[in-house]
């Protein structure tokens, strides 16, 4: 049965396998690393392994640690080189730290550093799966975090909380855990009169959308609640719950599964694994817009035809994933085209019967075939 309430987060047959985002400002303070309250954090793995759980721990908090050895301003974000370098350093210290502490435990930890393109290409996110599907056979705990000394501005996640949802995608997780410095999502901004937190989100709608703050309020980290709910939407494609807790309490977890404090997230749908990796992709090629009678068939399940077609932008070749728009500009799915850009332009609006003589060739059944998309 899925995740329903978020004290199932600590039930082994309920949630057998967890991942765990710990972010920057709950891992780093002002006076260095808060190792009284990581120590709390671990201790809280290893009961969760005791009762049957596997865990895995998407942990931020290399550059803040590197930023801090090297006295770089601006907790080691002042420019790109800055953050690189900060990573550097700072991993080394992050994965010791993790080492040391599941090892007082009799756990191993394992660290993984990922890049954007080792989750967005399918070949290496399969990779990616396969290594940690074997450390959990193996009986490791992953402690997984973004190679943040090679990543730049354009090829990066940039916030931990998209990257632990394409994790938990990768892992077929059965939950994702964002522990940040707020008990939840609150329907408006939380420092306004009458503000609420919501309990439970089923679907991450406009109207949900709309409650979010970009602001990360420790100004150490790079999330804040847009990328969350970003994460909440890569994590229902799968079929995977996600709650986001108070991560700045002692023994986090214990607090939000056991006094049910915190907001949960139940997917709608699953997408199945492969349209769940292509539906979370942060990267397109190009995009596809599409008149209204397209936008209508795609909801009924359709494939998109050549004669739907508005407008073709950006520049990409067969097989490149593309979002597709309605005519307001709306995502409402991702795809991979059967046709490079120069030729879905030169086929827009056509009728199959009319593609032959501008391709040159027999055209195929479809742009972007149902069987290659998944609906936003």
């Amino acid at each position: 049965m899925p995740i329903a309430a978020l004290s199932d987060l600590a039930d082994a047959s309920q949630c057998p396998l967890l991942v765990i985002k710990v972010g920057s400002a709950l891992l780093v303070g002002h006076d260095g690393v808060r190792r009284g309250w990581l120590a709390g954090l671990v201790e809280e793995i290893a009961e969760a392994r005791g009762r049957g759980q596997q865990v895995i721990v998407v942990s931020s908090g290399a550059i803040a640690l590197g930023a801090a050895t090297l006295g770089l301003d601006k907790g080691g974000r002042g420019s790109l080189a800055d953050a690189q370098a900060a990573a550097a350093v700072g991993q080394i210290a992050l994965s010791g730290l993790w080492t040391e502490l599941l090892g007082s435990h009799g756990l191993t930890a394992a660290q993984m550093l990922l890049t954007l393109e080792d989750l967005e290409d399918r070949r290496r996110y399969l990779n990616v799966t396969a290594t940690i599907t074997r450390l959990l056979d193996a009986g490791a705990v992953p402690v997984i975090n973004e190679n943040d000394s090679v990543a730049t501005n354009e090829i990066r996640f940039g916030d931990n909380d998209r990257l632990a949802a394409r994790v938990a995608q990768a892992a077929k997780a059965s939950a994702v855990l964002l522990l940040s410095d707020i008990d939840g999502l609150y329907d408006r901004h939380p420092r306004e009169e009458g503000a609420r937190m919501i309990p439970v989100v089923e679907g991450v709608t406009a109207e949900v959308k709309a409650m979010a703050s970009a602001e990360s309020n420790s100004g150490m980290g790079s999330g804040g609640m847009v990328s969350k709910l970003q994460a909440a939407e890569i994590a229902e494609l799968a079929g995977i719950c996600l709650v986001i807790g108070n991560g700045q309490h002692d023994r986090p977890v214990a607090r939000i599964a056991g006094e049910g404090i915190g907001t949960v997230f139940l997917p709608r749908r699953n997408a199945g694994a492969r349209k769940a990796w292509l539906g979370g992709r942060l990267r397109l090629k190009g995009s596809l817009v599409v008149d209204a009678g397209a936008a209508a068939a795609l909801a009924r399940g359709s494939s998109l035809l050549a004669k739907g077609i508005t407008e073709v932008e950006g520049v990409f070749e067969r097989g490149d994933p593309v979002a597709i728009a309605d005519n307001a500009g709306q995502v409402i799915a991702h795809g991979l085209s059967e046709y490079d850009a120069a030729e879905c332009a030169a086929i827009t609006g056509l009728h199959s019967s009319e593609q032959a003589s501008v391709l040159g060739y027999a055209p195929r059944s479809a742009v972007v075939h149902r069987d290659q998309m998944v609906l936003k």
